[in-house]
């Protein structure tokens, strides 16, 4: 069986690393992959060829592959040159994008999607979005504290005390505990919005303050997912993000509804009577974001505050992101590979749900 890997046009990120040679030998699956492939993600041709993979172009390895794998989504234009019946395992982010899969009912290929997989606890190693999630709130941290014009922790020197910094933190799941726990260490006071009361201990066991705003809509059977609120819910809770974002140096904004536009939670009002010299990291920006001025792909200035749109910070750690990428697919693989063939067994949970359109 063989495994085709692709070089990425849009990313830094592989989605095969060297180290996952050992497994997928174990797999019988035999790797050919694109010179250069893992080159910005720190993974040098000779990594590969040390490791047992093959090099070949993008025409031998879509002709070939069994089981074609990629992070950006496969063009149909690429998937009608693969062999009937033939598998690629992608991110086609169907639930933002529903009109992706019509198109995939016209070649005779598997697709999966990996950001289809359900938020469980079997499916915990395969779950793509929490590990990009994870390097993503990180990363946000990191950013913020580059472009702001002061330090994290509380200082005391012979020149004066200086104070902490003061973040708060917009959505507290993957992405938003992990920029918790990150500002945490780094010294700064830390509180944060969500509306799952879930997370409430999740917060307050990395050492933050949860802000809770009453009257939310809490649906546990969303997978882990935030739900729609009603407006008089986000009417409340602006006024207290409002309140709060006043006295705040940093925001760093992860909410999103899946399927669903980004609630606008910090407003032009709001943003207006900050701080200058304050800074916002807008996680959400790629499916509108939770700030007013926001812009995806782009840091902007406005009125003294620095806001960053920026949903893909994942990639901006390519060789961590790249190896955690790697091992989602290999668990997903362990799955779907059975005696050196694929067996798409549609009873599978995991599986089901992660098969966007069948050969």
């Amino acid at each position: 069986m063989i495994l085709g890997v692709l070089k990425e046009l849009n990313y830094n990120r592989v989605a095969i690393v060297p180290a996952a040679s050992r497994i997928l030998n174990g797999l019988g699956i035999e790797v050919r992959i694109e010179s250069g492939a893992g080159v910005k993600s720190g993974f040098t041709d000779q990594m590969y060829a040390e490791a047992g993979f093959t090099f070949a172009d993008s025409g031998e390895i879509l002709s070939t592959a069994d089981i074609l794998v990629s992070i950006s989504p496969v063009s149909v234009d690429l998937l009608q040159k693969m062999k009937k019946g033939a598998s690629v395992i992608s991110m086609y982010a169907p639930y933002q994008n529903p009109e992706v899969t019509e198109p995939l009912k016209t070649v005779s290929v598997n697709v999966f999607s990996m950001d289809m997989i359900p938020r469980t606890t079997l499916a915990q190693a395969m779950d793509v979005l929490s590990s990009m999630a994870s390097l993503a709130g990180y990363k946000a941290v990191i950013k913020a504290a580059d472009h702001y014009d002061n330090i994290f922790p509380m200082m005391m020197t012979a020149a004066g005390t200086i104070p902490p910094t003061k973040v708060m933190v917009i959505g507290a799941g993957v992405a938003g505990l992990q920029a918790i726990a990150t500002a945490k260490r780094l010294g700064a006071v830390v509180e944060a919005f969500d509306t799952r009361l879930a997370a409430k201990e999740e917060v307050q066991s990395l050492g933050a303050t949860f802000v809770e705003v009453e009257g939310a809509v809490d649906d546990k059977s969303a997978g882990g997912y935030a739900v729609q609120q009603s407006e008089e819910y986000i009417q409340k809770q602006r006024a207290l993000v409002h309140e709060r974002a006043l006295r705040a140096n940093i925001i760093i904004a992860t909410a999103q509804v899946r399927g669903r536009k980004a609630p606008l939670i910090v407003t032009e009002n709001t943003i207006d009577q900050m701080r200058p010299g304050s800074v916002i990291v807008d996680l959400a920006a790629s499916t509108g974001g939770n700030c007013a001025y926001t812009q995806n792909n782009k840091t902007i200035v406005h009125n003294g505050v620095t806001i960053i749109g920026n949903s893909d910070l994942a990639d901006e750690l390519p060789n961590v992101a790249s190896t955690l990428f790697s091992n989602n697919i290999l668990n997903f693989l362990k799955m779907l590979v059975v005696n050196k063939n694929v067996y798409i067994d549609e009873s599978n949970e995991i599986i089901k749900n992660a098969l966007i359109s069948k050969a």
